[in-house]
């Protein structure tokens, strides 16, 4: 009996580690971002990330640092149903799953070169996001605060 209530003990433990690596102090990645690029170091745009039955998404809701005759542009290098469509309000991350430290398997898209890249993202602290995108070996990791 003692050996079933030790294991039962170590697995919620094990759940609770699980569940801390993907959250810092309650947070997840669900929220919105100010995104910096990583070229710049300019902010970019606000985007919210929020979750569909485990699945975790990203949208643009606000374009920030926009050329007054370009403040709400299309995105007509963005490739299939994307192509010509506005940017504010586009998502641009999809397929995202928690994983045990991080959240991946999913693709990010840049609407300024209409590039797909795979992604993952992790919480270095409750208010910052590391995206990652990538292609083959090369990648580029972009620093996002959290707004909300």
């Amino acid at each position: 009996m003692n050996k079933i209530i030790f294991s039962f003990f170590v697995a919620i433990i094990s759940l609770g580690n699980l569940w801390a690596q993907v959250t810092v102090d309650g947070k997840t990645c669900e929220g919105v971002w100010k995104t910096i690029d990583d070229e710049t170091g300019k902010a970019k745009s606000h985007v919210k990330v929020w979750q569909d039955k485990g699945v975790y998404y990203g949208k643009i809701v606000q374009l920030l640092n926009r050329p007054a005759n370009d403040l709400d542009p299309n995105c007509d290098v963005c490739p299939g149903d994307k192509k010509g469509k506005k940017v504010n309000g586009m998502t641009i991350i999809w397929g995202m799953k928690k994983e045990s430290s991080r959240y991946a398997q999913g693709k990010i898209l840049d609407p300024k070169s209409g590039k797909t890249y795979d992604c993952t993202m992790w919480l270095e602290d409750k208010n910052t996001l590391k995206v990652r995108g990538w292609l083959a070996m090369f990648y580029r990791t972009q620093t996002w605060s959290r707004i909300e």
